[in-house]
């Protein structure tokens, strides 16, 4: 049996952190809000953007509207401001030859279908689900558990989720499979270490792991 392997986006196959901050930026300059550092906004990286503006202290009554000025403005900057992570091409192709390939992200689905298209890998995934497509997002175990619908499996013993947040490890935890911390995005090793066993330094040391299980 194939083993099956999810990928989540930010900080595991893609960097997208000027982007984003550039994006959050723009969003508070325009309403007159305190501009955060970069290492604010990167340790949130990985929720949605609802639970970021809300972490940031936005008024409820506020975060649609910031949300949407986000995007609007995120669209037009992220194809220019956002390249593969090292190997990650790499371990893509690597995973691909023993694998089913998926990808679990709170990036909206369509966007991430764009990147992956543009970096020439977006063939290689039997299903991508993002923000849109569920509703509950990672920790919950709603993302994985429709990733593995949609590739109809019933198992879960041979599947693995590799991420660089604790989100990720938590959403493996709590969907019944094996969870993969890589340090090369927002996660720290003491955070990860706290949910799995195994935390590699990126995600290619990662695959090369599940292929030797």
């Amino acid at each position: 049996m194939k083993k099956i392997i999810l990928f989540d986006m930010d900080g595991t196959l893609i960097d997208s952190t000027e982007a984003i901050y550039e994006s959050f930026c723009n969003v508070f300059r325009d309403n007159k809000l305190p501009i955060l550092t970069k290492d604010e906004v990167s340790r949130f990286i990985g929720y949605t953007l609802q639970d970021m503006f809300s972490f940031f202290g936005i008024n409820e009554n506020d975060i649609e509207k910031y949300c949407l000025q986000y995007k609007n403005h995120y669209k037009n900057i992220c194809n220019l401001k956002t390249s593969m992570l090292p190997s990650a091409i790499d371990s893509i192709k690597l995973a691909h030859k023993f694998g089913i390939l998926g990808i679990v992200t709170t990036k909206t689905s369509a966007s991430t279908k764009e990147i992956l298209a543009r970096f020439g890998v977006r063939d290689y995934f039997k299903v991508i689900i993002g923000r849109e497509d569920v509703f509950y997002t990672k920790p919950h175990k709603e993302p994985i558990l429709n990733a593995l619908k949609a590739i109809q499996t019933n198992s879960l013993s041979n599947v693995y989720m590799i991420g660089d947040t604790i989100l990720d490890l938590q959403a493996a935890q709590n969907a019944g499979v094996r969870g993969i911390g890589v340090l090369c995005g927002y996660g720290r090793r003491e955070e990860l270490e706290k949910f799995s066993n195994n935390v590699f330094t990126n995600t290619l040391e990662a695959v090369k792991f599940i292929n030797r299980c």
